[in-house]
């Protein structure tokens, strides 16, 4: 297949596993040069998955693949993030892909103080930090690309007409941060349209078992309830090399797939049988 991201330099935040690794694997597929960053170097405690696991599947594909191990909850660690990757790749980052993730589930009443503040800075505080700090150099060269991982669970909740489900009393402080990312996406594009720098959103329509997701979830959802790694990825990209009038959006993965007559392939690249 060509290669639409033949030597773009890329930032995948979360990509030690879930969607952020099988995003890496796909634009490596397409000839992406790319720096992997999360906590997990080597090995998870709990969880499958490593930035190294990520870099050897992606070995394959014969692209630049460096690593930068970093903590998005502290406020000067991310601050390195996209100096020492613009460094590692020799350029300046042309595409940021914002994947990382806090999940903490639990109901409003007793909720630490100490958890909101980890959800708020791992996925509305770094997104932005990571944003603006690629954003200058994206301006400077008249076309750049900001995608953020959203999240479904950012909308309200609709009232006594809608029903409530076991899970729906656990999201509210999680959906809060995405909330905040979708409005924060939303007003960075409005700020920079016009110098071809694109920022949007793209959540899944329906759950993708990620290591982490599947730990969260297990077997409790129905078939119609899962969306498939491919399908959550493919309508990802479309936003990483998307027209510039494609800004400020708040999209569903599916949606995308839909709206631009997209043909889901596997993460290799390759088409699915």
């Amino acid at each position: 297949m060509a290669g639409r991201f033949a030597g773009r330099r890329v930032v995948v935040t979360g990509s030690s596993r879930g969607i952020g690794a099988g995003i890496a694997e796909r634009m490596a597929a397409e000839g992406a040069n790319i720096v992997l960053t999360a906590r997990t170097l080597d090995q998870h405690e709990r969880l499958e998955g490593s930035l190294n696991s990520t870099r050897d599947r992606l070995a394959r594909f014969g692209t630049q693949v460096e690593i930068i191990v970093a903590d998005l909850t502290d406020p000067e660690d991310r601050l390195r993030v996209i100096p020492e990757a613009a460094e590692a790749l020799g350029g300046h980052i042309e595409i940021l892909v914002n994947n990382a993730a806090a999940s903490i589930q639990a109901p409003l009443t007793g909720f630490s103080v100490k958890r909101r503040n980890i959800m708020f800075e791992v996925n509305a505080n770094a997104p932005l930090d990571l944003s603006l700090a690629a954003a200058p150099a994206m301006v400077a060269a008249g076309e750049g690309w900001i995608v953020n991982l959203s999240s479904g669970s950012a909308k309200l909740w609709g009232g006594p007409s809608e029903p409530i489900v076991p899970t729906s009393v656990n999201i509210s402080a999680y959906g809060a941060t995405k909330a905040a990312l979708n409005r924060l996406s939303n007003g960075l594009a409005m700020e920079l349209y016009g110098t071809g720098v694109r920022v949007n959103t793209v959540e899944p329509r329906a759950a993708v078992l990620s290591e982490g997701a599947a730990a969260l979830v297990g077997d409790r959802l129905r078939p119609d309830q899962i969306e498939s790694m491919e399908a959550m990825v493919e309508g990802t990209l479309v936003l990483c090399d998307c027209d510039p009038d494609v800004t400020g959006r708040i999209t569903v993965s599916l949606d995308n797939i839909e709206e631009f007559g997209l043909e889901v392939r596997n993460l290799d690249g390759s088409p699915r049988s």
